[in-house]
């Protein structure tokens, strides 16, 4: 089944009584099943172009197509095959981990034959199964960003995008997220956006370079670093074109 995402032209423009500010500036990009590392500064328009993408912001122009398909026309249809992980969302506090993440495979419609297998599925991918009984309240920072990324993993999507998944992780956690995710990534398409540069160095396909609401670049992390920083690493990349004050 073909599996594919495609920007075109798309552009965002904020505008209010004094100012216009565009948030991004016609970027235009396809992408197939792998695991893609979204990196830029803040202001970049990262979080523009994802919400987007999810359906949660509209465009200026421009139009976002799954298998050549306009998503907007789409509907529910693109939803069920969209995992979306935000950087920040609130949570109930009084909710057990399982209850929270079977109110969100309730929104996603899945059967409830299905749904406490899925739970369980998604909580075993990262590392969650013992603290699914427990109240959110509880729960310390990275807790809470792993139930996020398993509720962005219910339903088994097809595309999955992720802001800052890593954000609060220790480190082991983190580097078994970052297997998790390019263990999944062969036949479903993964959009990374991070801070961090070391999460998708090794693991990315490609990587987006986003700059002022332009796409600056996107190649694999080699050819990135053959291309900037020779001998170098991706972060030596990013310092390289965002700058010091960036990094």
């Amino acid at each position: 089944m073909k599996r594919q995402i495609e920007l075109y032209h798309l552009t965002k423009i904020y505008n209010n009584q004094k100012t216009s500010r565009k948030a991004l500036a016609g970027v235009s990009f396809t992408l197939g099943p792998g695991l893609y590392g979204l990196l830029g500064p803040n202001g970049a328009g990262k979080s523009t172009m994802m919400n987007i993408i999810t359906g949660n912001l509209d465009a200026t122009s421009g139009k976002v197509l799954w298998n050549g398909k306009n998503v907007l026309r789409m509907g529910r249809e693109f939803r069920r095959v969209l995992g979306y992980m935000p950087q920040q969302q609130n949570l109930y506090d009084s909710f057990t981990g399982r209850r929270f993440l079977l109110y969100i495979a309730a929104l996603k419609e899945i059967p409830r034959s299905d749904a406490a297998l899925q739970v369980q599925r998604v909580a075993e991918l990262v590392h969650l199964s013992s603290e699914l009984e427990k109240r959110l309240a509880a729960y310390s920072g990275g807790m809470k960003q792993r139930l996020l990324a398993a509720a962005a993993l219910l339903g088994e999507p097809q595309i999955l995008i992720m802001d800052e998944p890593t954000a609060g992780l220790d480190p082991k956690e983190r580097v078994r997220l970052r297997q998790v995710l390019a263990q999944l990534a062969h036949d479903r398409i993964i959009i990374v956006a991070t801070h961090v540069v070391s999460d998708v160095e090794h693991v990315a396909s490609e990587i987006l370079l986003l700059k002022e609401g332009q796409l600056v670049d996107q190649a694999s992390p080699a050819a990135l670093i053959e291309k900037y920083a020779p001998g170098g690493t991706l972060e030596d990349v990013y310092l390289t074109i965002f700058g010091e004050d960036e990094a």
